[in-house]
């Protein structure tokens, strides 16, 4: 098992397969946004050992994230490489962070590798709203992944950003249409990570804000389950569940399970800190995993003990890379 400094277990690794998305969504990244060259990524085998040096170190949660992961085109292929440990029963659980607009050509073949849950990031259903925000995305494409992941037997899991002039008076009726699908919603504080061309004061709304809003039109009961990351449930008088995911207003780092490793093999301990750790070049130094997995333990042996998110009008991210760049 990966023990950091403070105690925690580290059983959960978000892998990012590209930084490139097919949507430039104005709290991620600018419109402009340069991309990494792609012989700075890891190939499929490089991804394939990463991976499996972090199972056999104790990780049972592994997500793959982006950039937007389907936009790799051997994202699928990895995905069957990995599956082999959920059938070793050495993973729990196989998934996947998406936005949704490929995700209606591959939803059949990830069901059946294994992927039974599967994260959506949708942040608006109205057409204009969606299209504004994403930059030109269309929400026809995403609400066919959706349904298309349903009917292939994945449990669908809609995540929202919270933006103040965007989508604020939109999170009920967002809550409402997941709900009809048999989805959940989960709404997240907009995070500040990087420059967008936005100023993140004016998107940023606190989450006890939007649960006011939920508790307008339900009456919310607590949960007790736990996905993995860091969102807190309740359930609806009406059966369908809401997560809250608070970076800003209520630090949740205390028991923070997992780490990040971006698509060039940096290992971020803590998605708020610029900290980091190579894992690339002892990845390619030696066939064997013994350099690969002294750096995994000495980047656990840094991991920090919290975050230290602020927003405020003018002021820098509390990081400069984007979200794209850390992977989801």
């Amino acid at each position: 098992m990966m023990i950091d400094p403070f105690g925690r277990s580290i059983s959960y690794l978000r892998v990012s397969l590209t930084d490139r998305c097919n949507l430039r969504c104005t709290y991620c990244m600018p419109a402009r946004m340069r991309f990494l060259p792609r012989e700075e990524l890891l190939s499929l085998d490089e991804l394939d050992r990463l991976c499996s040096a972090f199972v056999r170190k104790g990780v049972r949660k592994l997500r793959l994230t982006g950039g937007e992961p389907l936009v790799r085109k051997d994202a699928i292929d990895l995905v069957e490489r990995l599956s082999r440990f959920l059938q070793s029963g050495e993973l729990d659980e196989l998934t996947m962070t998406t936005n949704g607009l490929l995700l209606a050509d591959h939803a059949a073949a990830l069901a059946s590798f294994g992927m039974r849950r599967i994260n959506v990031s949708l942040d608006s259903i109205d057409p204009e709203t969606y299209a504004r925000v994403t930059r030109g995305g269309r929400i026809e494409q995403v609400i066919a992944g959706i349904d298309a992941a349903i009917g292939a037997g994945i449990n669908v899991k809609i995540n929202a950003v919270a933006l103040t002039q965007d989508n604020l008076d939109m999170l009920v009726g967002l809550a409402e249409w997941a709900h009809a699908r048999g989805a959940a919603l989960t709404v997240i504080e907009v995070m500040p990570l990087g420059e967008v061309g936005e100023d993140r004061s004016d998107q940023f709304v606190p989450m006890s804000e939007i649960r006011r809003r939920f508790a307008e039109r339900w009456t919310l009961t607590d949960l007790a389950m736990r996905t993995g990351g860091p969102a807190r449930y309740v359930r609806t008088n009406e059966g369908g569940t809401i997560g809250f995911i608070t970076p800003l207003t209520h630090n949740f780092c205390g028991d923070c399970n997992r780490v990040r490793v971006t698509c060039t093999g940096q290992l971020f301990q803590c998605l708020g800190q610029d900290a980091n750790a190579d894992l690339r070049t002892p990845l390619r130094a030696s066939a064997g995993d013994k350099l690969l997995d002294a750096a995994i333990d000495a980047a656990i042996g840094l991991k920090p003990e919290r975050h230290h998110f602020a927003i405020a009008r003018g002021a820098a991210p509390a990081v400069a890379r984007t979200m794209s760049l850390t992977g989801g």
